[in-house]
């Protein structure tokens, strides 16, 4: 079986890249533009279509209730036409089953811009965003004896995320056996990717072994492989009663070396915990092992 762990992928971390021979219908998939682009897209096709129409059938109207002596030009007609009422036109003339039909049609697509209006509305607004925050930076330091690569996350909603899993992996450029550069991942296991129920922070820690595919990888090394560190998360949430998605990407200059997190979980004098989130994406130097500061002994 094929190493599923070392995979070639597309894309680079600091430059798009080119699609070639993958031809782009915008028009044909126009939906999934409208419903996962902005608000002020949505809103301003939605305008010029509706504004449109009602200007089409507005001139369809002129048009039937307009005089056309021969030689007529159109604007003068249209704007005599605006200017007078309309003579009503004799049943079942030619005027009259035309000005039937273009009021028929104009009933039609007002209803079905409506509709599809309000089905686009609704799945824009049922697309509700996972609030989860990573850490701006990621640290890779001692750790547990031994160092490690850490990020942080936590749940920015009061509602739980059950069964939450989180996936992390190293996309690089490498040179194949054929001396060809390729974009590849490598799957980096976490000493915990999940966890039963996510509340507040999470701290995910992938130990730097030698098996580890940045072991003896610095800031300088990443760089110029083009590296990026690409986090999933997944889990339930309970308040909406559905799956959410969140991910992060850092970058080699996003990596703290040698740092670690500042502590944020603290004792208030009650005795109860709490969680400082002021301090959340901060770090502190590591210091030497002769410099620490002894602490007091216990009592």
């Amino acid at each position: 079986m094929a190493d599923i762990g070392s995979t070639r992928v597309f894309g680079h971390a600091r430059r798009s890249v080119k699609i070639i021979g993958l031809r782009r219908r915008p028009l044909a998939d126009l939906y999934h533009r409208l419903v996962t682009g902005s608000w002020t897209r949505l809103v301003t096709i939605y305008a010029l279509v509706f504004f449109g129409t009602q200007a089409l059938f507005g001139l369809a109207h002129l048009a039937l209730a307009a005089e056309w002596p021969p030689g007529a030009s159109v604007i003068p007609a249209l704007l005599a036409a605006a200017d007078a009422p309309p003579a009503p036109a004799p049943p079942l003339s030619g005027r009259w089953l035309a000005g039937g039909a273009v009021s028929a049609v104009e009933t039609f697509v007002r209803w079905l811009l409506a509709v599809i209006g309000a089905g686009i509305l609704l799945a824009k607004y049922s697309r509700i965003p996972a609030r989860v925050i990573f850490s701006r930076v990621a640290v890779v330091g001692p750790h547990a004896g031994g160092r490690a690569l850490l990020f942080r996350m936590a749940n920015e909603r009061t509602s739980h995320i059950l069964d939450a899993k989180v996936s992390v992996m190293l996309v690089r450029n490498e040179r194949g056996e054929d001396g060809e550069v390729v974009r590849r991942a490598h799957d980096l296991p976490l000493a915990r990717d999940g966890s039963a129920l996510f509340s507040h922070a999470w701290t995910a820690v992938h130990p730097v072994t030698r098996e580890s595919p940045l072991f003896g990888e610095t800031e300088a090394s990443l760089a110029a492989e083009d590296a990026e560190l690409v986090v999933t998360l997944s889990g339930y949430d309970e308040g909406l009663t559905r799956v959410i998605h969140a991910r992060r990407t850092y970058l080699p200059e996003e990596l703290r070396w040698d740092v670690r997190f500042r502590d944020i979980v603290k004792v208030l004098p009650g005795g109860a915990q709490a969680v400082d989130y002021r301090r959340f994406h901060e770090v502190v130097a590591i210091e030497p092992p002769g410099e620490r500061t002894p602490r007091r002994a216990a009592r």
